[in-house]
């Protein structure tokens, strides 16, 4: 029978052949939702560049051909709106898929006690581990199926990712209506200069690098030489607010070879981000593939470091805050691994 909470088929046994785990074939509907949209929800950003610039390539060669010009014309004239607050769609960010990518996990939401958010102030929201595909602070901040946006409805969250993905055909207006814009600078200060406040923006520090560091069980966060978001956060006097995804690097494996992360920095550097090699499950077995695997996260808000406005900041200002920053990263984690984390004294931050 299903367990109370429809999760999983106690009675069931797993059938396992050649090494190989398959999927039960008497899975709940739901369920097959739940997979489907996960699988949607990482697969478009892993492959779905490509997949738009394959697919205009084919175009090119067809009677609408004309087509392709015509939007790469476009999105050469649209360039700058990820700079400009971007142009998020009520409708996109409303989608079932993302009801149902939050329940696959599941994805669930905590703050700290009284964090009191004051929605006449803009917010810079630094969330930590990037992990493969960061699904914890989008589903948990950014989508309104989860519960941030119940206790914070007077704000407006916008994710902050890479500029070069508003180049890749199609991906791009998935990412723009989901409320996505660029982690350029300018991109920040357009976003947390608004004067009227409400605005919160939710960046990932660690970025690409941290990317491939995500491994199950382990919490390494890129954060030591990672100063530009405190100098922006005291430019425009917005508290910044620390956010850990316990759960986050247990979705995917990766390959841990000293070689390959050579590799993987010498791409980085050059093209902006780190062609990571994970592997998952499928979508009839467990035992290898491109999808998530079925892993609670849980994203936790920590309480906002108050910041001082100042229009230049110098090198002592700035390292005093991004110290002041660093002490309240690793106390949340150290609070709330023994909530969220298996054997949490074995569980141990690492700051690179």
């Amino acid at each position: 029978m299903l367990n109370e909470d429809g999760r999983g088929i106690e009675w069931m046994k797993k059938m396992k052949l050649l090494g190989i785990e398959f999927v039960p074939l008497c899975i709940p509907m739901h369920r097959r939702y739940e997979v489907l949209a996960a699988a949607g929800a990482c697969l478009s950003f892993a492959i779905g560049g490509f997949l738009g610039f394959f697919m205009c390539l084919y175009l090119l060669f067809t009677r609408l051909w004309w087509l392709v010009l015509l939007y790469f014309a476009w999105i050469h004239l649209d360039r700058h709106t990820c700079e400009n607050g971007g142009r998020s769609s009520v409708w996109v960010l409303n989608w079932r898929w993302w009801y149902h990518a939050k329940n696959y996990f599941p994805i669930d939401l905590d703050c700290v006690p009284g964090i009191g958010l004051d929605a006449k102030r803009n917010y810079l929201f630094c969330c930590f581990p990037h992990g493969v595909i960061p699904m914890g602070p989008f589903s948990a901040l950014a989508t309104p199926c989860n519960k941030f946006h119940k206790l914070y409805p007077e704000f407006i969250v916008k994710t902050a990712v890479l500029r070069q993905l508003f180049f890749l055909p199609f991906l791009r207006e998935l990412a723009l209506g989901m409320g996505m814009i660029s982690c350029s600078a300018n991109s920040l200060n357009y976003e947390l200069s608004h004067s009227e406040g409400g605005h919160i923006v939710s960046l990932m520090p660690g970025g690409a690098m941290e990317a491939y560091y995500s491994q199950p069980g382990k919490y390494r966060f890129v954060i030591k030489n990672r100063k530009g978001f405190v100098k922006l956060a005291l430019k425009n006097g917005s508290p910044l607010v620390p956010v850990i995804s316990f759960g986050e690097t247990d979705l995917f494996d990766q390959i841990d070879n000293r070689t390959l992360h050579k590799i993987q920095e010498f791409i980085r550097k050059y093209l902006g981000f780190a062609p990571v090699i994970f592997n998952g499950r499928g979508f009839f077995q467990y035992s290898f593939g491109m999808i998530p695997r079925r892993k609670p996260i849980t994203t936790v808000v920590g309480t906002p470091i108050e910041v001082t406005k100042l229009e230049n900041p110098i090198e002592e200002q700035i390292q005093e805050l991004h110290d002041k920053f660093v002490q309240s990263l690793v106390a949340l984690f150290e609070e709330y691994k023994h909530k969220y984390l298996e054997n949490p004294e074995d569980q141990h931050l690492e700051l690179q």
